[in-house]
């Protein structure tokens, strides 16, 4: 098919409409898809390849292949792109049995995932800019030193050191990481209670296997990290959005009374998405009653070193004796995503059973990584640049919220703003539709997530009453947040 001839014809038609030409591109091929010109089975051309014969950036072929891939248009395999069948699958399929191939469990995670899309950036990982939440200043990461850390660490290694790793983590860096936690964080933990993940979604998967059986109930934020939801159903657990409101995760005496949890997923200190700090007498209680009700609490710190309204608050894990809380960290937030390292922190009385557990299914290499980590925790050049950029993300923040109360918040209001990397601004009126507003900010190469497809209540009569905007502040200059916050604000409603 002569994709340029196809795109003109598509442009000229559509020319009133002022489209940005990302949006063009995508407007045509999910045309030429529906009407046939496109057959199921069909493999699109490379994107270098469509870019170069259609004298457009390749971001931009990139972002019509992503948006029609999370519409179910076309499938991404290990050899391009293809147009999907009617349903959404491959027509030249080779397995039988009426499905894809699929078990139950994972065609229903699969809806999840569908029903939450619209949470999802469409935007290819090197074309993220403003405001995708969870990225951080990746330019400022001193990468240098950390290369020569690497090197040293490479250089150390034994032929031993070559084979399979110890599976609760190299013990170099499980040391470093309970020092490191001790002093910054107030953990109450030993090296022996910190096991090492290859990220916040593994040590979510596994703690959910080995703290409860198929069938029990996991409390979980409503609006909260979709993650926390997907992990939950993927281990046959009874999920129970718990609302949030401005000091946190709020369950009533009904809550307790009618669903006891077994596990509840928190994130206290900078909640996901709405920035809400989970309050002093908020945090003693949750404790006090879950210890009451036998339950464990699953603590995400994911962004608590970055606290811009005085020092980071202290965590839940450490506010009492035995507390009945698993704490969970990343170095993705911190330091860099693809690094691929996380912790857990069990209570002290269950270290020994989650070893065993742990040796069975973990991850066992990135030995030189974990040395390198452990070095760089050491020798102080972690702590060195979590202040710079405490201080660089304050100031991008500052500058955020200060262009979105001049361009946005007329019908908004900020929220979040003292802690983490991101915000969020809740519109006032709940009829206003974050959702479309949300795809219309991203055919304008803006990430501005929906606030309420973070909701995590289904099934449970609960409303999250909280519709808006996540933005990501961490990874924007300042300087740039005057000119977004105006596109961002014209196109809200009146």
């Amino acid at each position: 098919m002569d994709f340029a001839l196809l795109l003109n014809a598509f442009e000229c038609t559509h020319r009133e409409r002022g489209w940005p030409r990302q949006r063009l591109l995508h407007e045509c091929l999910r045309a030429a898809i529906r009407s046939g010109q496109l057959a199921p089975g069909t493999r699109l051309a490379a994107t270098r390849v469509l870019a170069a014969e259609l004298g457009l950036a390749r971001n931009t072929v990139l972002y019509a292949y992503e948006q029609l891939a999370s519409e179910g248009f076309v499938l991404p395999d290990r050899r391009g792109t293809v147009v999907a069948g009617s349903a959404g699958v491959p027509v030249a399929s080779s397995v039988s049995g009426g499905h894809d191939g699929l078990s139950r469990r994972a065609r229903h995670l699969r809806g999840v995932a569908g029903q939450d899309a619209s949470a999802a950036l469409v935007f290819p990982a090197d074309a993220m800019g403003a405001f995708a939440p969870g990225v951080p200043a990746l330019d400022e990461f001193p990468l240098a030193q950390w290369r020569r850390m690497l090197d040293r660490a490479w250089r150390a290694l034994t032929p031993r050191q070559l084979n399979y790793g110890d599976p609760a983590g190299e013990p170099q860096l499980r040391m470093a990481i309970a020092e490191h936690l001790r002093a910054a964080r107030g953990v109450v933990c030993d090296a022996g209670q910190v096991f090492i993940t290859d990220g916040t979604q593994s040590s979510l998967d596994v703690c959910l296997r080995a703290f409860a059986d198929q069938g029990d109930t996991l409390w979980i934020e409503h609006p909260g990290y979709g993650g926390a939801l997907a992990a939950g159903r993927g281990a046959g657990l009874q999920v129970t959005g718990i609302a949030v409101d401005m000091d946190g995760i709020a369950p009533t005496d009904d809550d307790w009374r009618d669903t006891p949890p077994r596990l509840i997923y928190t994130t206290p200190s900078h909640q996901y998405p709405t920035g809400s700090v989970l309050s002093p007498a908020r945090r003693m209680a949750l404790l006090e009653r879950a210890r009451a009700a036998g339950a464990l609490i699953i603590e995400d710190d994911y962004d608590s070193e970055f606290r811009h309204g005085g020092p980071p608050l202290a965590s839940m894990q450490g506010l009492v004796a035995d507390a009945p809380v698993v704490y969970l960290g990343t170095f993705s937030k911190t330091m860099f995503p693809a690094l691929r390292i996380a912790f857990i922190v069990v209570p002290a009385a269950l270290a020994g059973a989650y070893t065993q557990m742990q040796a069975q299914g973990a991850a066992r290499g990135r030995v030189a990584e974990q040395l390198a980590l452990a070095e760089f925790l050491r020798s102080g050049l972690f702590a060195r640049h979590v202040r710079r950029m405490r201080r660089l993300y304050r100031q991008r923040r500052d500058a955020l919220s200060e262009a979105l109360q001049r361009h946005a918040c007329a019908g908004a209001a900020i929220h979040g703003g003292t802690a983490g990397m991101h915000l969020a601004l809740r519109f006032h009126d709940r009829a206003w539709d974050d959702l479309a507003l949300s795809r219309s900010a991203a055919q304008d190469c803006i990430v501005a997530l929906a606030l309420s497809a973070h909701g995590t209540g289904e099934g449970t009569g609960k409303e999250p009453g909280w519709n808006g905007f996540l933005l990501g502040y961490a990874q924007v200059p300042a300087e740039h947040m005057d000119g977004l916050a105006r596109r961002l604000g014209a196109l809200l409603p009146a």
